[in-house]
């Protein structure tokens, strides 16, 4: 999804440690383990973020963005080609409260539709905390200071594990994660913050961190490896406030619940490292990230 150039598919293996790294992952927590916030179900509810594919002549339906005044203006308007009975995350019981997200792939026009706190009403149409949506042949990013369907402004679809994906043998992009405290700021490519915390050592949304790579893997089943292997490459984005390193992806009835909760037990805060991918940015207003810097193996000889 996006470009190749953009920064959610960068490899940031190579790039250098962020100088307040050891502040970040000690405010995440250090020897907090992480957790797996996908897979099937939980407590009879479906567990991970669901999404959709419309197709090319799906209808619009009209989609107000009434629920909340502070993200009502930031939200981009409808209509939304949602499908009857699009999956709504944890769930479409009305007593839901969570985030009930619905992510809506438009593949026909290579676009994605995103909602947050979204609510299908009896005439067909839909009320939503927020929205967005993303043109996926573009490097764009939101307004500077709005938020999307995530409280980073980001999209979410992009940055979730998905289970095709580890069948495939590969993630090739950025994924999402929360953490309890953010600080109120942002970088790039976030454009939106959700904290009133000004602590330096807290990370701000779009932090982006990585597994640190003398971090053993080979144990591990082949799926999980794909996904240990993605947290090295391409590593974690800071998306949302939530609980701390809890890693998103998609509701699937064919994941593994208890190798996923095992193996991402394993790993905890001390693990990773905060990096800093600001020598990738060409633009601040667009996702288009620039080529890493190649090491040079051996140093040139410079004769005077």
């Amino acid at each position: 999804m996006f470009p190749a150039n953009n920064i959610w598919n960068a490899r940031i293996d190579a790039l250098p440690v962020h100088a307040r790294s050891s502040q970040y992952i000690n405010s995440i927590g250090a020897n907090t383990v992480l957790h797996a916030d996908f897979g099937t179900t939980y407590l009879n509810a479906p567990i991970g973020i669901p999404y959709t594919v419309a197709l090319g002549a799906q209808p619009l339906v009209t989609i107000t963005f009434d629920l909340y005044p502070w993200s009502a203006g930031e939200s981009d308007p409808g209509p939304y080609p949602i499908p009857p009975g699009a999956p709504i995350e944890g769930g479409d019981d009305p007593g839901n409260d969570g985030d009930r997200h619905v992510l809506v792939l438009d593949r026909a026009h290579c676009k994605l539709y995103e909602v947050w706190k979204a609510y299908p009403q009896p005439d067909g149409s839909w009320r939503g905390g927020s929205g967005a949506v993303f043109d996926l042949n573009s490097n764009a990013l939101r307004p500077a200071g709005w938020t999307s369907a995530d409280a980073a402004g980001l999209p979410i679809l992009p940055g979730l594990v998905r289970r095709d994906e580890v069948l495939s043998g590969e993630i090739n992009h950025a994924i999402r994660f929360t953490a309890a405290r953010t600080q109120r700021a942002y970088v790039w490519p976030a454009r939106h913050f959700a904290s009133t915390i000004t602590d330096p050592g807290v990370p701000p949304m779009g932090q982006r961190f990585r597994l640190k790579a003398s971090v053993p893997i080979s144990q591990f089943h082949p799926h999980i490896q794909v996904i240990f292997t993605a947290f090295k490459r391409y590593g974690l984005i800071l998306a949302d406030n939530g609980s701390n390193w809890f890693v998103t992806g998609t509701h699937d009835p064919s994941w593994d619940d208890e190798m996923l909760n095992a193996a991402f037990r394993s790993l905890r805060g001390s693990d990773f490292e905060a990096v800093d991918v600001s020598s990738l940015m060409i633009d601040p207003n667009s996702g288009q990230a620039r080529p890493p810097f190649t090491h040079w193996t051996h140093m040139p000889i410079v004769r005077r």
